[in-house]
């Protein structure tokens, strides 16, 4: 679980850092960034769902939701590495306090991004194996990280896709 945690963010760190290593001459992933932003909406609908299931005690209902919103997190970010292993850098166009309000979304959204991956991991690990208290505890942390990436992924998507290539 450590190590899957590590190597997700080091891979995007990777496509950021050498963006043309992987890249196919023709392929075209222009759709993606949408694809991304209604991931990211639906990861945030299963979090919530989830977290009213578990404080209403249905505990099957919230397992269904936690695990869309995990397979749901996991086709976005095989989606995301494929977009930004074949896709060139969108530049933010906004000015003034646009500008600040963006950059401060997309750091935050990325730092802790990257925080979520391994929070994530760890707290179904708990769950998977009967360790609810643990679980509980990690899942207190790890829910308000990951609906607050979920959202402004969406947020950041909406500010930047008017700067996008067409």
């Amino acid at each position: 679980m450590l190590a899957l945690g590590l190597i997700i963010p080091v891979a995007v760190a990777v496509l950021y850092y050498f963006p043309n290593v992987f890249r196919i001459e023709g392929a075209d992933v222009s759709f993606l960034p949408a694809v991304n932003a209604g991931l990211n909406s639906l990861t945030a609908v299963m979090l919530l769902l989830g977290y009213y299931f578990i404080r209403n005690k249905d505990v099957v209902k919230h397992r269904t939701a936690m695990g869309t919103a995990f397979v749901l997190g996991a086709v976005f970010l095989v989606s995301y590495v494929v977009y930004h292993s074949q896709a060139e850098t969108t530049r933010f166009g906004g000015e003034g306090l646009i500008r600040g309000i963006y950059y401060f979304l997309l750091l935050t959204h990325i730092v802790l991004a990257a925080v979520t991956v391994g929070l994530v991991l760890f707290t179904l690990y708990f769950a998977l194996t009967n360790q609810f208290a643990r679980h509980r505890r990690l899942a207190r942390w790890t829910f308000p990280i990951w609906l607050y990436v979920s959202v402004t992924g969406v947020i950041v998507y909406f500010m930047i896709a008017p700067y996008y290539a067409h």
